[in-house]
């Protein structure tokens, strides 16, 4: 079995599927802290990180825009002092599709790799 941080988002469509239950109850473990909310009908991947002020706050904001830009796959980000707020999900379906627990785990390691985080 591979580790989400080691895939890769694929291109979708208006018809790729969403994750099933039994995916889900598989996926979710590999991201431990992310909730699953619904905003309007549609689930999404949400967490926050704290960080030690805005400066640092907002390093982590551009390498997860950069990041996110190369796999093609964006989330909403809400940017504040010390924190940061990610949702993923996918657009196109209107739902939560692999690629979101991919770059929820991708997020999890370049914040554990940040030096920014308070003491």
């Amino acid at each position: 079995m591979t580790t989400l941080t080691s895939e890769s988002c694929v291109a979708c469509r208006r018809d790729s599927p969403k994750v099933t239950d039994a995916e889900m109850a598989e996926l979710l473990p590999q991201i431990p802290d992310w909730e699953v909310t619904d905003t309007d009908g549609i689930p999404r991947l949400e967490k926050s990180y704290k960080f030690k002020n805005f400066s640092d706050a907002l390093t982590f904001t551009t390498r997860l825009g950069l990041e996110a830009d190369g796999e093609g796959h964006h989330p909403r980000i809400t940017l504040e002092w010390g924190r940061v707020d990610v949702d993923w999900w996918t657009h196109k379906i209107r739902g939560l599709h692999r690629n979101d627990f991919v770059m929820a785990a991708k997020t999890d390691v370049m914040y554990a790799g940040s030096s920014d985080k308070p003491d």
